[in-house]
């Protein structure tokens, strides 16, 4: 940087020479005599002799400028040593110099300097290389600015630049996250042959996509099937976008049938595409045909991933069948797949709201045993579950875990427990499970003073059965 701004101040002197020396390229400097005395003369030349000569700085080749320009970051500083370049006689700047400065004042949403510059470069007629104008519709989506970003695909012809598929697709994948630029984008597109160009199956893909998230399905099935018309081949992601735009309108049947109609053409689906169906399937209560797809996966060429089975496991639980999402969990190993902490959870959950305990408390140990840690509304739905159904002892057990693994249970948990035990008469385990609390850090939001009552309560009582009871001598 110093170094720049040492040749910028030396160009500037020597374009701010006295005005008694007249620059000259390549010259000695020339004196002006006036009509002085021939002493007043004498006394210039040795003024003259003792002066220091100053020649004018050139600040370097095409490529000097371009390097210079390339390596500053202030694109101001930039476009001022591109200006002092130019004053230099027969200076030419080279292509990549407009197109880094050009870029430079754009990101810097020095628009209009970048507008000025992009003119000078057309007035030029210097062969433009197409990335410029990629670059360029980046920069205004970036800036938020559809409108500029459209007008500069259309100005492209201006440069004898043919757009490419790139180009088009670069604008309408930024018109389209536009709401309101969804038609001028299906308008642009419709028109490319104008521009020489054929859109491709990105082309499609991105409006295909924007009309089903704006819930126009019937537009995006309208380009599916003039995919097929006009010799551009769909690809995986094409059958997606139109089977995730089918399971937001909850026509998940028709989905299905674009799977078979995949499969039957040779593509294999992707995990994303299969986690949309089983979504959908599962939200619409078709467990059994979830079930049955997730096990073709794998003879179709697709994995099931982690994804696919706690999405199946979440919808068993949540239709009260937490014995067929168990066997969907037991299933995973033998497909290369281990459950992780939220199939556990999502499993022990669902136990507890059908009343399986037994099961429950069988998967929270086996957990534990793999290192995951429930989290603290599990706990409690098996602790208080317990204590509903009157298995003191089970909840005991529970507790004890949660404690051991360093779980500090909720206040809740705290009133849910102790009344049971106090009636069981249980002091002694009482006594030890308060030995593995006063371990733990006990967060604020586990009050164990507040659930005491049950405590004061039990002694109350006791005191009241001892008092009542005939007094020996």
């Amino acid at each position: 940087m110093k170094m720049h701004r040492v040749l910028l101040h030396s160009y500037r002197a020597a374009m701010a020479a006295p005005f008694h020396l007249v620059v000259l390229p390549r010259t000695r400097w020339c004196t002006l005599y006036s009509s002085a005395t021939q002493q007043q003369q004498q006394q210039q030349q040795q003024q003259q002799k003792q002066e220091v000569h100053v020649k004018p700085s050139r600040i370097g080749s095409p490529a000097r400028v371009q390097k210079l320009i390339a390596s500053q970051s202030d694109p101001l500083l930039a476009k001022e040593i591109f200006d002092l370049a130019s004053l230099q006689p027969n200076f030419k700047h080279s292509y990549s110099s407009f197109h880094i400065l050009i870029l430079k004042l754009g990101r810097a949403h020095q628009f209009s300097l970048m507008q000025d510059l992009l003119m000078r470069l057309r007035s030029e007629q210097c062969p433009v290389n197409p990335s410029l104008f990629s670059d360029i519709i980046e920069i205004y989506g970036e800036a938020n600015l559809p409108d500029q970003a459209l007008k500069t695909f259309h100005t492209m012809v201006e440069f004898r630049t043919n757009p490419l598929p790139k180009h088009l697709n670069c604008l309408l994948q930024f018109l389209v996250s536009h709401r309101n630029y969804i038609r001028p984008a299906f308008d642009l597109f419709k028109s490319a042959h104008r521009y020489g160009i054929s859109p491709d199956t990105k082309s499609y893909n991105i409006l295909m996509s924007a009309f089903c998230f704006n819930e126009d399905l019937s537009i995006a099935y309208t380009l599916f099937n003039q995919m097929f018309k006009r010799d551009v081949v769909p690809d995986v992601e094409s059958y997606r976008i139109l089977m995730q735009g089918l399971c937001r309108k909850s026509q998940v049947n028709r989905a299905v049938d674009l799977l078979e109609d995949m499969l039957n053409k040779g593509y294999i689906p992707d995990a994303l595409s299969y986690t949309t169906l089983l979504n959908s399937l599962c939200r619409k209560k078709k467990l059994k045909e979830a079930y049955k797809l997730l096990c073709r996966m794998k003879v179709k060429g697709c994995n099931p991933d982690i994804v696919h089975y706690n999405t199946v496991i979440s919808g068993f639980c949540r239709e009260g069948r937490g014995l067929d999402a168990c066997k969907v969990l037991e299933d995973m190993p033998s497909n290369g797949c281990s459950p992780n902490l939220m199939s556990y959870r999502t499993l022990v959950s669902g136990l507890c709201d059908q009343g399986l305990y037994d099961e429950a408390k069988n998967y929270v140990v086996e957990m534990l045993s793999k290192g995951f840690s429930p989290h603290f509304s599990v706990f409690h739905a098996l602790i208080n579950g317990f204590c509903n159904v009157g298995k003191i002892e089970e909840a005991c057990e529970v507790l004890g875990e949660m404690l051991r693994h360093g779980e500090a249970p909720h206040t809740d948990t705290w009133v849910a427990i102790i009344p049971r035990i106090c009636e069981a008469d249980k002091l002694v385990t009482m006594e030890n499970i308060f030995d593995e609390a006063l371990k733990l850090e006990i967060t604020p939001d586990t009050r164990l003073m507040e659930a005491g009552i049950g405590l004061e309560e039990y002694v109350i009582r006791k005191i009241r059965y001892k008092s009542r009871k005939p007094q020996v001598f």
